[in-house]
């Protein structure tokens, strides 16, 4: 029996990376916000995000399943998807909702778009946004430390622009005892996690510095009340700024391909995290900043190309 083999022109490099791998990183980066959230929240949290979790997972089986499909489960991006759903979800909610932004995740916005890599906007946050337009009261109560249910720091700076941090509000935003949704409990485990995926090259550190940096730029320009009237320490460590910074903007998927395209992608985030927080009537914007800038992503990749190695510039 004659046998064809069809080989691909040099040069020929292997590459120990997978999805597999590099998720596995992505899980090992989320572990200490994830233990922060449970420790806040107790079972309540472990709940929500078990709900999710499996809600992701089963939904990705299924779907390949019926469709046919190559079922690739075990490459842990549904896991994936399903734990930042849970991060940006308050613990305790009603068990249907992290089962319903599971199974919306993703099958609407990444199977029926192809699957893994073909959809065009973070499927997570898609489905944040999907559940606070159905369930808005479940998704606004915020439960804090001890059982408690109260305001976000956002949403009091909101409502009183004269409130004034204390040394307490900010240990409590850095080390897991501020009320908000799960993965947003402590600004030191998502840095943590977020160093720790630059440093093995799983992200690429430009997005996150220049959200971060235009952040506080635009924060500073805009102000609560006037020109440099913010707290940018506050601001910055408040909220999901951390989490979406590091780990929903910096998406393969639905982020640029080139590092000026990255640059773009950060500051765009930052933009309209700050517009959308101190203009708008929502409290937060990085949800809904990062998915905007989802949406640019193709005309960033297609005007801000690297130039072709050896091409000359054509004199008019």
């Amino acid at each position: 029996m004659e046998v064809i083999l069809t080989v691909s022109s040099p040069p020929h490099i292997y590459g120990r990376d997978t999805i597999q791998r590099r998720m596995r990183d992505v899980l090992i980066a989320l572990s200490p916000a994830c233990i922060f959230g449970i420790n806040t929240y107790g079972i309540s949290a472990f709940y929500t995000i078990a709900e999710a979790v499996m809600a992701a997972v089963i939904a990705e089986y299924l779907f390949q399943k019926v469709t046919g499909k190559k079922v690739t489960i075990l490459d842990l991006s549904a896991v994936i998807t399903g734990l930042l759903l849970a991060f940006n979800l308050p613990p305790g909610v009603p068990f249907w909702i992290p089962v319903i932004g599971g199974v919306f995740a993703i099958v609407a916005v990444k199977q029926l778009f192809g699957g893994l890599g073909q959809n065009f906007v973070n499927p997570a946050l898609a489905a944040r946004a999907f559940l606070l337009a159905s369930f808005p009261v479940d998704m606004t109560t915020w439960p804090i430390a001890d059982g408690v249910t109260g305001a976000t720091y956002l949403a009091q700076i909101k409502g009183n622009p004269g409130f004034v941090a204390q040394a307490g509000d900010y240990m409590a935003l850095l080390f897991g005892k501020a009320g908000g949704c799960i993965g947003e409990t402590s600004a030191v485990a998502l840095i943590v996690g977020g160093l720790y995926l630059i440093f093995r090259k799983v992200i690429n550190w430009r997005i996150p510095v220049f959200y971060i940096g235009s952040f506080v730029v635009f924060s500073l320009l805009i102000g609560r009340e006037a020109f440099l009237d913010t707290n940018v320490i506050f601001e910055v460590l408040s909220g999901g700024l951390m989490l979406g910074a590091f780990f929903m903007a910096t998406d393969y998927a639905t982020s640029p391909i080139t590092p000026k395209g990255k640059v773009i992608m950060g500051i765009g985030c930052g933009f309209f995290s700050v517009m959308i927080r101190f203009l708008g009537g929502y409290p937060e914007g990085v949800s809904y900043a990062i998915l905007i800038m989802n949406l640019f992503v193709p005309l960033i990749d297609k005007y801000v190309r690297p130039r072709i190695y050896g091409k000359v510039k054509v004199k008019a």
